[in-house]
């Protein structure tokens, strides 16, 4: 049996910009963090008594004798692509809700990927694992999403992942201990309560690529450079103001990307001590983060009292093996 941990992330700038339609011909570059939020998942091998060959739990669970008969589309293309014969059950937990914008389906992949890698003793670093995940999800399974949330699961922590045509790189970025443990205490993320498909919104703006659309991804990666200004200066509120900035883009991009939902809860957030925050994901739903100066987050508090509100507190660990027993 093994268990693996993945965790979720928070994409703070640079999305739309780590999309092959984009940076096949441009430079692109996100900063994002992994947090302290993870999605597990445990395979074992099936005796061979069992009527069923296969067992996937997750919000329904599926018993088959052959992995084409899988429904989970991620599942059934991984065990095909491993040519996974042998009897398997799968069991899937996360912290998070599933489409809501924290890079789920990504991870996901990631975790089971990196179960079945390490059952099959492949080798694995975070290089291989996210060049797989990426390769599975974008030509195995046609799903048309960035690549930040692969790299993002495979490699934790607080990154600028820059986008070639052929390459990618990370890099650490390195902040005080005093820039860390501000936006710790300073970022939180509300739940809206919508779930929504990544793959459809992201399909609004990367399909055709305009003039204005290029413009808003020109500016959302100016902004990426302000913002390591900002880190490397300390200045935390200013990392605020600029997700505010970032936000007036990204909804640029789609008509998809927010609504009146969603802009009433952002509404909210700036009225009640937010300098600035993004809708997480591709848009349509799911978590809207927040950063909210310091002496406000009481008010804050009280006025998102009846929401789903969740601390954010970073962490640096990607995907790793919990438990492992032959």
């Amino acid at each position: 049996m093994i268990i693996t941990k993945t965790p979720y992330r928070i994409s703070f700038f640079g999305g739309g910009s780590d999309y092959p339609e984009w940076f096949n011909k441009n430079k692109g570059e996100v900063i994002s963090t992994t947090i302290n939020k993870f999605i597990y998942i445990s395979c074992r091998y099936l005796p061979h008594f069992f009527r069923h060959k296969y067992r996937v739990v997750y919000s329904k669970i599926e018993n088959v004798k052959n992995y084409n008969q899988i429904k989970h589309n991620a599942v059934k293309q991984i065990l095909k692509y491993y040519n996974v014969n042998d009897g398997l059950e799968i069991h899937y937990d996360g912290d998070l809700p599933a489409r809501s914008g924290m890079g789920s389906s990504s991870c996901f992949v990631v975790g089971l990927l990196h179960a079945l890698m390490k059952l099959k003793n492949k080798k694995i670093n975070s290089n291989i694992l996210s060049t797989k995940s990426i390769f599975l999800e974008r030509d195995l399974m046609h799903e048309n999403v960035g690549l930040q949330d692969q790299i993002a699961a495979s490699y934790g922590g607080f990154n600028s992942i820059k986008f070639y045509k052929k390459k990618f790189q990370v890099s650490k970025i390195n902040c005080s201990n005093k820039f860390r443990q501000k936006l710790n205490k300073n970022l939180f993320l509300v739940y809206t309560g919508i779930s929504r498909t990544a793959q459809k919104i992201a399909n609004s703006y990367t399909s055709k690529l305009n003039q204005n659309k290029r413009e808003n991804i020109r500016n959302i990666l100016k902004i990426v450079d302000r913002a390591k200004k900002s880190i490397k200066q300390n200045n935390c509120d200013d990392f605020g103001n600029l997700l505010h900035e970032t936000w007036i883009e990204k909804r640029s991009l789609s008509k998809s990307v927010t609504t009146n939902k969603i802009d009433h809860f952002y509404d909210k957030g700036l009225r009640n001590g937010a300098l600035g925050g993004k809708l997480l994901g591709a848009g349509g739903g799911g978590f809207i983060l927040f950063y909210v100066e310091s002496n406000k987050i009481p008010m804050f508090k009280r006025a998102f009292s009846n929401n789903i509100l969740v601390p954010v507190n970073m962490s640096d660990k990607g995907s790793e093996v919990i438990f492992y027993e032959k």
